[in-house]
């Protein structure tokens, strides 16, 4: 079914394309489309069709924990000719809205990409510099955020926290500390996280314990491993989404996400909507009702 669809939408532009090779359509068109008219009747089509699509999801199941590479700020910056520093202010706005139709859904949890070890080796002092103190600026508005208190959500970190600068840390410890009480929901970042990292991790504590004599070698299994992750109380995701058009998983999650559904679109993170994430959740339970068992 989708790839049909995808199919008579390409003929539809191709079509549409063709069309407007002709100057007698192509001129009215382009009038058309920069009126006011134009964008209310596509705006007002589009809430119709996001509407009917929620409604439509809604009937299925939901995936449980939905985890997003929230990657293309600076494209999107670049795109626009702005600053990478806007590219990411936007980005970060964008979590705050993707965060309330997470919860609006009543997907319980959630856990984005922020900031990979590969990151902080490769951008330069000043960009990094600015990141943090957006993810101070951002921890600490989501733990003053009255929706996140009314919804009961618990906000978390994930990575080698111990690595990012002092102003992070206590803007972590402030957020996890005013939510500690909550499980409705799960909201994890992850910051200065790298899979395999977390996999060293999580397999150094396991020799530890087999070291002291806490751990058998027989009782070594996979369980045993998922138990000493960064979040070991989490679910795996069920559902991955990476913006932005790259179709790579960049060592995120890599041991949660083995059974994960992946999706990919070629949307920059700031431009991500509602669409989009109802795009991603359908895609989701359409190959569980195909393939899922």
């Amino acid at each position: 079914m989708g790839r049909r669809r995808k199919g008579i939408g390409r003929r539809i532009d191709n079509l549409a394309k063709w069309l407007l090779g002709f100057r007698v359509i192509a001129a009215p068109a382009k009038l058309f489309s920069n009126s006011r008219m134009a964008w209310s009747f596509v705006s007002r089509l589009d809430r119709v069709r996001v509407n009917r699509q929620r409604d439509r999801i809604m009937t299925e199941d939901l995936p449980q924990h939905v985890s997003i590479i929230m990657d293309g700020n600076r494209r999107f910056a670049w795109n626009l000719s702005l600053g990478r520093e806007i590219g990411h202010r936007h980005g970060k706005e964008k979590l705050k809205e993707v965060m309330d139709w997470i919860l609006e859904l009543g997907i319980p949890y959630l856990t984005v990409y922020a900031l990979s070890t590969e990151n902080i080796k490769s951008r330069d002092p000043e960009e990094l510099e600015s990141l943090y103190d957006l993810y101070v600026t951002g921890l600490r508005e989501i733990a003053e955020d009255p929706r996140i208190h009314s919804k009961k959500v618990r906000v978390g970190a994930a990575g080698r926290i111990e690595s990012l600068p002092d102003r992070v840390k206590e803007a972590i410890s402030y957020a996890e500390e005013r939510t500690a009480t909550y499980s409705d929901f799960t909201f994890t970042v992850c910051l200065a996280y790298g899979g395999r990292e977390e996999i060293v991790d999580a397999v150094k504590r396991v020799a530890a314990d087999h070291a002291s004599g806490d751990l058998d070698l027989e009782a070594i299994d996979t369980a045993e491993i998922s138990n000493r992750l960064y979040d070991a109380h989490i679910p795996d995701p069920d559902l991955v989404i990476r913006t932005s058009g790259e179709e790579r998983v960049s060592n995120f999650l890599l041991w949660q996400i083995a059974y994960a559904e992946l999706y990919f679109t070629d949307v920059h993170w700031p431009s991500f909507s509602m669409g989009d994430l109802y795009d991603a959740v359908e895609t989701y339970q359409i190959r569980r009702r195909r393939y899922g068992g």
